[in-house]
């Protein structure tokens, strides 16, 4: 189920975005909702040559199961 939301632009904000919406020929509210869930992919999550890295680090897994395992005991403590 599609939600709507308010956006409050400034005028320059409104114009660039609507201009950039133009050229890819797309109505503004899609072309907001692609650029942000493209950052939140690209900011949030490890992409495949990441992941791939990430895999081949023993260490690294050992180190993530340890820490992991620790925090479903309840080991350790918050740092801020």
């Amino acid at each position: 189920m599609s939600k709507v939301i308010t956006l409050r632009l400034s005028q320059d904000e409104y114009k660039k975005i609507s201009a950039a919406a133009d050229i890819e020929r797309r109505p503004i509210s899609n072309f907001i909702t692609t650029r942000v869930l493209t950052d939140i992919e690209d900011s949030y999550y490890a992409d495949s040559i990441e992941m791939s890295q990430i895999k081949s680090d023993k260490r690294l897994l050992d180190r993530i199961r340890a820490g992991h395992n620790d925090a479903k005991k309840r080991k350790g403590k918050f740092v801020e």
